[in-house]
């Protein structure tokens, strides 16, 4: 088995996060306590208790307009509806989507590609029974003012890096475009960029390039790199379960899919309704809520996601984004071979 690449220097963090850093660690630390678990109101229309099945969900990270189908649908009453008796907890610092998973502590997990088909490759058993987001919406941020104006002037640069596999996508367009530069150690704030501790740094599109707006900066001032314009275009947030899970629950999981797609349907439909719900998950888990970051969060998912069309979203795992991203992850050593049953991964 081959080692995990890995990043020196964690350190430097803690010397330059302040005031923020602080704050975000209470509210880690809350999700870590007692993260939320939620569940629907009952619904005439909802199947019998009895007759429900229970699943359990565990999202990619804390409560944000990244999930509001969820919510919507929860709310709405269509998981019952569906004769699924829903519950949706938020990530905790203390474990993983992918672990809760493994150990059974949850039936789904919303996972990006890469990390499901490490995990297969590693001898765990998933299988993606949706993929809802099809394009990667990660970006490298720089500020114009520092002379970067092409990906190749990043060379030799101060880089903010996340760690394990949310870096995938920045190591393989590093790694693809032969660029050399200093990694330093990302956390899951803007404030290493804002104070000039690198002078580029990892990002979603939906997420901290807009924390970057609302902390003052014009977007004018910065120079933005989509990695999917690069040929770096994974798929990211996707349903998984364990095999034994989806044979033994496959008709409820098809149904908690049904109804997730009528949650987005709605939440696309009534965006302010939607975002009413993400706040009170927000604040029900005691992280930062922020209507207008989380409407562009929201505005941006939609983009990704695109309109259902006549057919629906086309939520299926194509081979080739599986081939794809696998050959980045042999790549980088992050495996040693595509798994010999990498097939099974995809069941829809």
């Amino acid at each position: 088995m081959v080692e995990r690449w890995s990043w020196s220097g964690w350190g430097v963090l803690s010397d330059r996060l302040g005031r923020s850093a602080r704050f975000w660690g209470l509210a880690a630390l809350s999700l870590l306590i007692a993260p939320p678990i939620w569940a629907e109101d009952e619904s005439e229309s909802s199947a019998p208790a009895a007759t429900r099945t229970p699943l359990r969900l565990m999202l990619a990270w804390q409560p944000q307009a990244q999930f509001a189908g969820y919510y919507v649908a929860q709310a709405h009453g269509f998981y019952r509806e569906a004769g699924i008796e829903a519950s949706l907890l938020s990530m905790g610092h203390a474990r993983s989507p992918r672990a809760a998973l493994e150990t059974g502590e949850v039936d789904l997990a919303v996972l990006w590609l890469s990390t499901a088909i490490e995990a297969r490759a590693e001898g765990v058993p998933l299988v993606n029974v949706a993929q809802l987001f099809q394009r990667s919406s990660v970006v490298l941020i720089a500020r114009s003012s520092s002379n970067v104006h092409r990906l190749s002037d990043i060379n030799g640069r101060r880089v903010g890096v996340w760690r394990n596999d949310p870096a995938l996508p920045i190591e393989a367009l590093l790694r693809t475009r032969g660029l050399e530069v200093k990694r330093v150690p990302q956390s899951q704030t803007v404030n290493l960029f804002l104070r000039g501790g690198v002078e580029a740094m990892s990002g979603m599109l939906y997420n901290e390039y807009h924390l970057l707006i609302n902390a003052g900066l014009e977007p004018e001032a910065l120079t933005v790199f989509r990695l999917s314009e690069y040929g770096i275009d994974f798929p990211e947030d996707g349903l998984y379960a364990l095999e034994q899970t989806q044979r033994e629950k496959s008709a409820a999981i098809t149904a908690f899919v049904a109804a997730t797609r009528r949650g987005w349907e709605q939440a696309f439909a009534d965006p302010e309704g939607a975002l009413d719900l993400v706040l009170q998950h927000q604040r029900a888990a005691r992280v930062p809520a922020n209507r207008i970051h989380q409407r562009w969060m929201l505005e941006q998912i939609h983009a990704v996601m695109g309109d259902p069309g006549e057919h629906g979203w086309d939520w299926r795992l194509h081979p080739e984004d599986v081939d794809r991203v696998g050959e980045a992850l042999q790549h980088l050593e992050m495996i040693d071979a595509m798994p010999t049953d990498i097939e099974r991964l995809g069941v829809q």
